[in-house]
């Protein structure tokens, strides 16, 4: 069973049919929608401010969910990927966005709906990655535009496999 702690009087709200792997942690302030799914030695740690994940959401392997004391919290929207090794950290990220292995997302960012964040790629702080767009590079620039075919193959894609994958887990 995955450790969710409570502390400084919060304590995770997971919602319905979640996936949480054994090593997954989950700490104070987070709260967790439906059908999501967190992976192994993925960590949430909602100890300085709040963590907020929507609907259909996975968070990958060793991916880490952190926030800035008092000034920037986490959330995070619906039918959201955030590939292995990843940093999000005091930003929001929008509604069907994926967010490549390793790539960081820094405080005040805010990535907008229907967009991509490749893997390894910085987005700096206060960055505002554009709806329908895909960021690359250290530091992240925009170097395309989401077509229909990569937001129905890649992003939805992604994020309904891992749906199935956390089914997997359950039987």
């Amino acid at each position: 069973m995955a450790l969710i702690k409570t502390l400084r009087g919060n304590t995770p709200i997971v919602g319905k049919n979640c996936f949480l792997a054994e090593t997954a942690t989950l700490i104070g302030e987070v709260e967790i929608g439906d059908d999501c799914s967190i992976w192994y030695n993925a960590v949430l740690r909602g100890d300085v401010h709040s963590i907020k994940v929507g609907n259909n959401t996975n968070i990958q392997d060793n991916a880490t969910v952190h926030a800035t004391y008092k000034k920037s919290p986490t959330n995070i929207g619906n039918n959201v990927s955030i590939a292995h090794g990843a940093i999000i950290h005091g930003c929001t990220i929008q509604d069907n966005v994926m967010i490549g292995m390793n790539a960081v997302v820094l405080d005040d960012a805010v990535v907008e709906s229907n967009s991509i964040v490749a893997a390894g790629s910085v987005i700096t702080k206060g960055t505002v990655v554009e709806r329908g767009s895909v960021y690359a590079g250290v530091p992240a620039k925009k170097i395309k535009e989401i077509s229909p075919g990569l937001l129905k193959g890649e992003i939805n894609r992604i994020a309904n496999a891992y749906g199935m994958y956390a089914g997997w887990y359950k039987e």
